[in-house]
């Protein structure tokens, strides 16, 4: 299975943009038109290893921040109005989603923690 077809999966859950990376930096697989900056991958990377500054500072992706709604050594979750984002750290890679109004977050968190799960059972 391609890389791409975990993007398909969280995009067809209702993410408008989803992206895999791994733990360096290199991204695996992204959705069309998700303009991330290498800066904000690395940060966000970071960002699991400094969760207290994550809380505190927030998270920018797309250039847009992101206030943190929860944070831990697997999960950061953000919100901003009514869009936001999941970011689930697996054993190689950060799988993330933003989603928008159309989806849940809860049926968001739901869905990336479905996929990570499976990465990681993979050995990913």
């Amino acid at each position: 299975m391609s890389w791409e077809t975990y993007i398909y999966r969280l995009t067809t859950a209702g993410f408008a943009k989803a992206a895999l990376f791994g733990h360096d930096g290199s991204i695996w697989a992204i959705s069309n038109e998700f303009n991330i900056p290498n800066i904000e991958i690395a940060a966000l990377i970071a960002a699991f290893e400094n969760l207290g500054a994550t809380r505190a500072t927030g998270v920018f992706i797309s250039k847009i921040r992101y206030f943190v709604i929860l944070a831990n050594e697997r999960s950061i979750y953000g919100k901003q109005g009514n869009t936001g984002f999941c970011a689930v750290k697996t054993n190689k890679a950060v799988v993330l989603g933003l989603y928008t109004e159309t989806l849940t977050p809860g049926n968001a968190a739901n869905s990336i923690e479905s996929i990570s799960d499976f990465l990681i059972n993979q050995g990913f």
